[in-house]
């Protein structure tokens, strides 16, 4: 089973207050590329891996989407997603991940917002999201870049030009990485690019496009504590076929 840390009440409330979780998509920088990947949603069911508050599960259904399975392993998170749904065909489910099973060819949509780095066994997750998917079915997702999971928080450092770097420590050493972030212990798993496109391109996807985010200039200007988001990917955003 995953960790739940979601369920964890300092984590709980510190994440809660993060700015993508106060304003909605509207407040993640990078909500404009992943709308870029996703196909046409009319008429598509979709589901939702890790859905949190809902916000992507409304606007699927806002977009057109005929309806949408949201999972989540958080008791808080599906809670609050509830409360702020009145939509008979978003159903929202507990359920981890790590080892749910979904339908055969029952989705056209797989979506998932920073999940999927934690969850230990890809491979299984990947195979098991392909056979959910009906013929040309798409998965969109996007996951901690894994330069960003290597580096070294702790001790930012600043170069001869006075900006801030990250020592990435052991990048070629996949595995279990924990992280102190508003609890203490969070597990997440590491695995290299490489392997996150070859897994996927194992279990039968197509790689349609693979974008390494920064925040543009533009959304710095409008948010200044981005500025230092362009030193490495802080997010890598996936788009597969089935």
């Amino acid at each position: 089973m995953a960790q739940n840390i979601y369920d964890n009440p300092a984590f709980f409330s510190g994440y809660s207050q993060l700015p993508r979780q106060v304003h909605g998509l509207d407040g993640a920088p990078e909500w404009p590329a992943i709308q870029a990947m996703l196909p046409d949603l009319a008429g598509k069911r979709a589901v939702d891996l890790g859905c949190g508050f809902g916000w992507a599960s409304r606007w699927m259904r806002e977009q057109g989407a005929a309806s949408v399975l949201a999972l989540d392993l958080s008791e808080n998170m599906i809670r609050r997603a509830r409360a702020d749904t009145a939509d008979p065909e978003i159903e929202y489910r507990m359920a981890d991940i790590e080892i749910v099973e979904l339908p055969a060819a029952a989705f056209d949509l797989a979506y998932s917002a920073l999940t999927f780095h934690y969850v230990k066994d890809f491979q299984r997750l990947a195979q098991m999201l392909h056979q959910a998917l009906a013929p040309s079915g798409s998965l969109v997702f996007t996951i901690e870049h894994p330069i960003f999971m290597a580096a070294s928080h702790p001790h930012w450092i600043k170069d001869e030009d006075e900006r801030m770097t990250w020592p990435v420590n052991r990048y070629s050493v996949e595995g279990e990485r924990r992280t102190d972030w508003f609890a203490k212990g969070v597990l997440k798993y590491h695995r290299t690019i490489g392997t996150t496109m070859n897994t996927l391109i194992k279990a039968g996807f197509t790689i349609q496009a693979v974008e390494e985010f920064a925040p543009s200039a533009e959304q710095i200007r409008a948010n200044p504590e981005l500025k230092d988001e362009i030193e490495r990917p802080m997010m890598l955003l996936i788009a597969a076929a089935r």
